[in-house]
């Protein structure tokens, strides 16, 4: 297989950033979600690599070996999208295939609605893209889900990050590997005066698809810095929205893909569903929804497989 290999580059958004990278040949990007690191595409890069591709997996801003600014605007999607864009050039590149899971989806989202012309196709993992609303997400998701709806126990400094520190085996063991804990209509709801770790169940084991040396690789990426900065990407959900004014109906116009696990709690509930109908309006190019049976939230680690031969065939076919 492959080597995986490890480099610091210049984004032009002026960041360093880690990458992790194999391969040689057009430039797919792989953008990581939330509480992760490259490590996620650990499969997807040598078997992209193999396939005649350049994989790269970056540290996005705020996590891990790449870090980032303090001031929890500097985490806006502009930023975010503007840090993958930068890392084209670095990689000797003007376009590239851009997929994200989870927080990375909606970031590749974004990518390929800002800057069609460079993103030459489009996949989101585990997140459909969502146009624009017609008033701030942190006051349409209260309204809709209520208060203790995650994203916003997530939205105020302190609590989470405290959380999700205090025992990094902890945290990384019952997200990755714990069942989920719903409250009503199946959301994730913070019971009160309890934390976002309640919404998992402590795991008797690990699944098959999670070893300890995977454990170690993650809890080792957020020894040093926590969970702060990367929280920050939540904290910037009503700038995001003030900031995007100027895409109010804006289409992805770039070829696209969404790849869903069946068990996904992001798009297994009725709401989440009744969204996907609509997608078509606002990415015209999104040919298909990839369910994946028996999967959960962290698609491409539970279905390596399945997740690599979806990506090469989307990539032959629009790569050229």
């Amino acid at each position: 297989m492959p080597e995986i290999s490890h480099r610091v580059v210049d984004s032009a958004s002026g960041l360093r950033m880690h990458i992790a990278e194999a391969g040689r040949g057009p430039l797919v990007l792989l953008l990581h979600g939330f509480p992760e690191s490259w490590y996620s595409w650990r499969h997807q890069l040598t078997a992209l690599a193999a396939a005649g591709y350049h994989a790269v997996a970056p540290t996005q801003r705020g996590y891990g070996r790449t870090g980032g600014p303090d001031a929890v605007d500097q985490y806006s999607v502009l930023h975010l999208a503007g840090d993958v864009l930068g890392l084209m050039p670095a990689l000797g590149a003007e376009q590239a295939v851009v997929v994200g899971h989870d927080w990375g989806a909606t970031v590749a989202w974004y990518t390929a609605l800002l800057r069609p012309d460079a993103v030459r196709g489009v996949v989101g993992l585990a997140v459909p893209p969502y146009p624009r609303g017609n008033r701030p997400p942190t006051e349409a998701l209260r309204h809709l889900l209520g208060d203790a709806f995650y994203m916003l126990y997530f939205q105020q400094p302190g609590p989470a990050d405290a959380e999700l520190s205090r025992d990094l085996g902890t945290t990384f063991r019952r997200i990755l590997a714990g069942a989920p804990t719903l409250g009503p209509a199946g959301l994730p709801l913070v019971p009160e005066g309890g934390g976002f770790l309640d919404l998992f169940r402590e795991p008797a084991a690990l699944p098959d698809w999670l070893t300890e040396d995977d454990l170690a690789h993650y809890t080792a990426e957020f020894a040093a810095d926590g969970f702060t900065r990367p929280l920050n990407w939540y904290r910037n959900l009503d700038r995001n929205w003030e900031l995007t004014g100027a895409w109010h109906t804006a289409r992805i116009q770039p070829p696209a893909l969404l790849i869903a696990g069946e068990k996904d709690l992001v798009v297994s509930n009725a709401a989440a569903r009744s969204g996907l109908c609509t997608l078509g309006t606002f990415a015209p190019h999104l040919h298909d929804v990839q369910w994946l049976p028996d999967t959960g939230h962290w698609t491409q680690q539970q279905r390596p497989t399945e997740v690599n031969k979806v990506l090469t065939a989307f990539l032959a076919a629009h790569h050229h």
